[in-house]
């Protein structure tokens, strides 16, 4: 199992920046990929962008490609989300999660541990 903690998440103002990060434990040794992922009130979760520890492989939702960026550090077993001109539908509960074999890294459902969330409020 793989322990996964959020942080970073607040409130913004729409147009401006937050960037949230991901501390991985456990037997983070058979991870492939990390996601983060969102759930905004009556809504289905979502995937936001992933990236995959070997090669660094990233992958983006259609709704953030250009104003989301996902990164990694190896060393650290960090994985963060810099996200920039925020949007109101932006506004959800951001989850991170660890892939532990090779699955499509855009599906919700190939992840296999999850962290608790962070909220993120984007305001007029």
């Amino acid at each position: 199992q793989v322990q996964l903690v959020e942080s970073g998440g607040g409130l913004v103002q729409a147009g401006g920046s937050l960037r949230l990060s991901c501390a991985a434990s456990g037997r983070t040794f058979s991870t492939y990929a990390m996601g983060w992922f969102r759930q905004a009130p009556g809504k289905e979760r979502e995937f936001v962008a992933a990236i995959t520890w070997s090669r660094g492989y990233t992958a983006y939702a259609d709704s953030v490609k250009g104003r989301f960026t996902i990164s990694r550090d190896n060393a650290k077993n960090t994985v963060s989300l810099q996200m920039n001109s925020l949007k109101l539908e932006d506004t959800a509960v951001y989850y991170c999660a660890a892939q532990k074999r090779l699955g499509l890294i855009t599906n919700l459902h190939t992840y296999d541990d999850w962290g608790q969330g962070t909220q993120v409020t984007v305001s007029s």
